[in-house]
């Protein structure tokens, strides 16, 4: 077996949480870590839905560049940060209970109609009404929070709307050795071609203040899974939060997508994602890859990409059942709390 393999590890639990049950290491009194995750759209509600089974102390630091949809609209109508990705990990954070489900369903509901209602949230109206009302991104996250019950803290990665600009080869099918600037988070994630590499619009936004301190006060960050391009990178192209990142003496666990994206990461490996992550924050020093262990066909080359970073490879059943590329919240909990376990505690949850 070779020093590389040895670097990669199979995580035991192979069944979902049983309704009610929680991970070992919440039933201790006091041994709850802080928990730090950064993404946005689905990836990121997944994993929140996962870690909120497993620590009280939970917050989310989401990626504002979106341009698309109910959240394009009313950024581009009333100049607001775009609401949805805030809006979706807030539901991801609401509890188990009649009101936290009431309440997810709620704010994730759409208007149906023939008029300029049609396809906005709930949640984002609720959302933008709370920051005009109160003219404060953070105090109205969290007051919204409250209402729901969430069992978490939701901050957006910086306090300005931001435009996600990408260098793509073959954006234009009619030339495909081209190389083309690409502006906007939903043209971007759409591309029929190769990204080449990102960058934000303007180009050193500032990060919300309570969003750094999250991650420099944390035990563990959690970056991914999502959209790689326009959900999991944005947050390392925001030079306070890269620099949180690297230097916080948190543990960092990077979780894989299921599957490539099409358009976005079409074709890419396993360890061509953790490659271009590198190109895009080289000083990211990584504990932890989590991937799901039928998503990577070749174990040892993923597991040198991981050591690149000084990272192992925890391989873990994490998907749904169902066939589809979507994370199961119950496995992802029982992935992430025995990745806490077995890679050493930090901070006063010791």
């Amino acid at each position: 077996m070779t020093g590389r393999t040895l670097r990669l590890r199979r995580l035991g639990r192979t069944t979902p949480l049983r309704p009610g049950e929680k991970p070992e290491r919440v039933r201790r009194r006091g041994a709850q870590p802080k928990v730090v995750a950064l993404g946005g759209g689905m990836g990121l509600s997944a994993s929140l839905a996962g870690l909120r089974r497993i620590t009280g102390d939970l917050t989310a630091v989401v990626t504002v560049a979106d341009d698309g949809g109910s959240s394009g609209r009313l950024r581009d109508e009333l100049g607001v940060l775009p609401p949805g990705d805030l809006r979706k990990a807030l539901a991801a954070l609401c509890g188990d209970d009649d009101w936290g489900q009431t309440w997810a369903r709620v704010i994730q509901h759409r208007f149906q109609s023939g008029g300029e209602m049609h396809g906005h949230a709930v949640g984002n109206l609720l959302i933008v009404a709370l920051w005009e009302q109160l003219g404060d991104h953070v105090l109205a996250l969290d007051l919204v929070g409250k209402l729901l019950g969430a069992q978490g803290r939701v901050l957006p990665m910086s306090a300005v709307p931001l435009e996600l600009e990408a260098l793509v080869r073959g954006h234009d099918p009619d030339r495909p050795d081209d190389v083309d600037t690409v502006r906007g988070q939903a043209t971007v994630a759409l591309t029929p071609g190769e990204v080449q590499s990102v960058h934000l619009v303007p180009n050193d936004p500032p990060a919300v203040p309570e969003a750094v301190g999250a991650v420099l006060d944390a035990d563990w960050v959690v970056l991914g899974p999502g959209s790689w391009f326009s959900s999991v990178i944005p947050h390392l192209l925001v030079p306070e939060l890269r620099d949180a990142l690297t230097e916080t003496k948190a543990r960092r666990v990077l979780a894989l997508n299921l599957a490539p994206q099409p358009g976005e990461t079409e074709g890419f490996s396993p360890q061509r994602h953790l490659e271009v992550l590198g190109r895009h924050a080289p000083k990211l020093a990584l504990d932890v890859v989590l991937a799901d262990e039928a998503a990577v066909p070749d174990r040892d080359s993923l597991a040198e990409a991981a050591q690149g970073f000084g990272a192992t490879v925890e391989l873990a059943p994490v998907a749904r059942t169902d066939g589809s590329p979507r994370h199961d919240p119950e496995l992802l909990a029982a992935a992430y709390d025995r990745i806490f376990r077995m890679h050493g505690r930090i901070g006063p949850w010791r």
